[in-house]
């Protein structure tokens, strides 16, 4: 097994970054690097200067830290190299690490490194993944607690049941002529269902989990000058948008990402719709109508003080009516809009129910999973799968022989167990590691 290192720390200047060295070669080239090697104790940072070995110049203090196999984040020997945080020094460190025998680092390599040594599953290295690439504190939560094992355990407790029920079954087979007793076999009918009442919960957990990585975007229409760019700022809680009385000033879409109750929301403002003479307008409500066919949910703002406009046709897209200028009304002076938020983008006022009517419209129950949901697409497909595969021995475990009913118990076993990468192919892996930051 090669030596390798990389960044572990984002690329650009700052007061640290860390440069991460994983393989058995890792002791050797740290006593390269530093006249101080005799002073690195396992597990405790020294202070050591970089030195390039022909010259004996130096290149940087660092904390070393030196982590000896099998206690280290990836199972091997792990050496951790916390220098200044000048991009110059961390390239010449890299140099030296690789003129000594290092290689350089892929995407993920270390995270693959402790997949392979056992020190967490694939369901573990996926939620790293998640957790660094999470934009709200509720997919940190998510993320943290699949690296803690909750997923895996969950699964594992349903593979349990499925392996003693195949045993069962195997069983059966090997030693028993008759069929299987009619209380035995319904125990086991009951078992199954069990496990996949489980997993088919877990799966449904997905509408809601994947919104915590993808979050939804939402797209604000409307004709010009109806408060969509107010509505745009309020929202995001900054001035990002050009804000005038003059209609047809927003001529092209703006985008920017928030979170609404721990879900990532990307709102994109548009430019009015309209018809047109103006070119260059013309173009941006071309672009309004492309951010209308890629929106998950359409907030359609309407003038309160001018509600004689036509109501936007959107199929296939959820939106939500949202009466805008409702300061100005006097009482007697609003048009009925069915279903619409009333609000103020001026005042601020109203701004709290759209929010709950956004999330709203997406929220969907975890109750079964105890909070825990499903935020890869991959495991999804997976659980889905099983479900498939348990329905089928459900329905052969009353009128067909063991045999038989073995075949999609097994197809199911291996369905979980290609989420924690017990049956995951070489090929799967490469691909999902691919998606991996270097260094990590």
């Amino acid at each position: 097994m090669s030596t390798i290192v990389a960044l572990s720390t984002p690329t650009g200047r700052g007061a640290i970054a860390i440069v991460r060295l994983s393989g058995p070669e890792s002791r050797a080239i740290l006593r390269a690097l530093t006249p101080e090697f005799d002073n690195v104790k396992a597990r405790r940072a020294t202070l050591a200067r970089i030195r390039v070995p022909a010259s004996s110049e130096t290149v940087d203090e660092a904390l070393v830290t030196y982590f000896p196999a099998p206690h280290s984040v990836t199972g091997e020997d792990v050496v951790e190299l916390a220098c200044h945080g000048s991009p110059i020094i961390v390239r010449q460190i890299i140099d030296l690490a690789l003129d000594a025998g290092a290689l350089l680092a892929g995407p993920g390599e270390f995270t693959l490194r402790a997949l392979s040594n056992r020190k967490i599953n694939l369901a573990q290295a996926e939620a790293i993944r998640d957790l660094i690439a999470a934009q709200t504190n509720a997919a940190v939560k998510q993320a943290s607690r699949q690296i803690g094992g909750e997923l895996s355990n969950t699964l594992q407790g349903f593979q349990s049941t499925l392996i003693k029920i195949i045993v069962l079954l195997e069983s059966a087979l090997e030693f028993v002529e008759d069929d299987l007793p009619l209380n035995e076999r319904q125990t086991i009918e009951d078992s199954l269902k069990t496990v996949r009442q489980g997993v088919d919960s877990l799966a449904n957990s997905f509408a809601s989990g994947r919104l915590l990585q993808d979050g939804i975007k939402v797209a604000i229409v409307g004709s010009p000058n109806v408060g969509k760019s107010s509505l745009f700022n309020r929202l995001v809680e900054q001035d990002r948008a050009i804000v005038t009385h003059i209609p047809g000033t927003t001529r092209d879409t703006l985008s920017e990402a928030i979170d609404i109750g721990g879900i990532p929301v990307v709102l994109t403002d548009t430019a009015g719709l309209r018809e047109t003479d103006d070119s260059i307008e013309s173009l941006g409500i071309q672009r309004t109508l492309r951010a209308l066919s890629d929106a998950d949910l359409v907030l359609e703002v309407i003038d309160a003080t001018d509600c004689l406009t036509e109501r936007l046709q959107t199929p296939g897209v959820p939106s939500i009516a949202v009466l805008n200028k409702c300061d100005l009304l006097d009482g007697t002076n609003a048009a009925p809009v069915a279903n619409a938020i009333k609000l103020s983008a001026l005042t601020g006022e109203g701004l709290d129910l759209l929010r709950t009517a956004i999330l709203d419209n997406f929220k969907q129950s975890d109750q079964d999973n105890d909070g825990l949901l499903i935020t890869n697409a991959r495991h999804h497909d997976l659980l889905r799968s099983a479900t498939t595969e348990l329905d089928q021995a459900l329905e052969l475990i009353s009128c067909v022989s063991e045999e038989l009913v073995l075949v999609p118990l097994h197809n199911a076993l291996k369905c979980l167990g290609a989420i924690t990468g017990e049956t995951t192919t070489e090929d799967i892996l490469t691909q999902i590691f691919a998606t991996f930051c270097i260094g990590k």
